[in-house]
């Protein structure tokens, strides 16, 4: 098996062009390729600038999930520290963790951070939403997004081999005309549900419109919910 290392952008459109399979940090496809056989080429983006940054309002798509540290916000770094094992973690990327695996579990988190992702095919670069990046599965160049205010973020213990455990995410924006929007997201199974409540002088109960959403319903959230909100809201600048 060939391994592309591309430098550019134009480089790894090439190789994916040439019938290159994204790698990734292997983790989901080397037992498959095992048992069905390796593909002629396969291309790391490792060496790729725009796949590796890291940043407040961006992350690559080829960042192992060890690398995220404070430089993002405490959601997604959260998330990425509850990924399985520490072996695990030093192999993983974020495109792997989106767009190549099921449980996708930082989906949650950049879900409430309302990130864009940065996706590579055959045909050029564009960005598109998170729904794409989970239906379609492209090559994932990267995330960006507005650093919110304040975030937090909650992973349930789980059993191996079982269910995915319940995660419930959340973050706080604020807009330029100084009302708030709280996002919300809740893993339940291999299902995630978001929800938004803005807020503001004459709206100051999110609680209360987060209780009219799905969220509400999932067994084990609303406690969380109300612990991460109540935070969130008073994290909230206030005139």
């Amino acid at each position: 098996m060939l391994v592309r290392l591309p430098k550019t952008v134009e480089q790894a459109r090439e190789h994916l062009t040439g019938g290159a399979v994204p790698i990734g940090g292997a983790t989901l496809v080397w037992a498959t390729w095992q048992r069905d056989g390796f593909p002629e080429q396969a291309m790391s983006l490792r060496e790729l600038p725009q796949a590796n940054v890291i940043g407040p309002e961006e992350l690559g798509g080829a960042v192992v999930l060890s690398r995220i540290d404070d430089r993002v916000p405490y959601v997604l770094r959260a998330a990425a520290g509850t990924v399985g094992t520490g072996a695990v973690r030093r192999a993983a990327t974020v495109g792997g963790n989106l767009a190549g695996s099921a449980l996708r579990c930082l989906l949650p988190a950049a879900l409430v951070l309302e990130a864009r992702a940065t996706v590579l095919t055959s045909h050029g670069v564009y960005e598109t939403d998170l729904a794409e990046v989970t239906a379609k599965r492209p090559l994932l160049l990267g995330l960006r997004w507005t650093a919110p205010v304040a975030s937090a973020y909650h992973k349930a213990p789980g059993e191996a081999g079982g269910e995915p455990p319940l995660v419930v995410a959340t973050a706080l924006h604020t807009g330029a005309d100084g009302r708030h929007r709280l996002r919300a997201a809740v893993r339940d199974g291999y299902e995630v549900l978001t929800a938004t409540a803005t807020y503001g002088p004459d709206a100051p109960r999110p609680l209360d419109e987060l209780r009219e959403t799905p969220l509400a319903d999932v067994p084990g959230t609303w406690d969380l919910l109300t612990e991460q909100v109540t935070t969130l809201v008073a994290a909230a600048p206030h005139d």
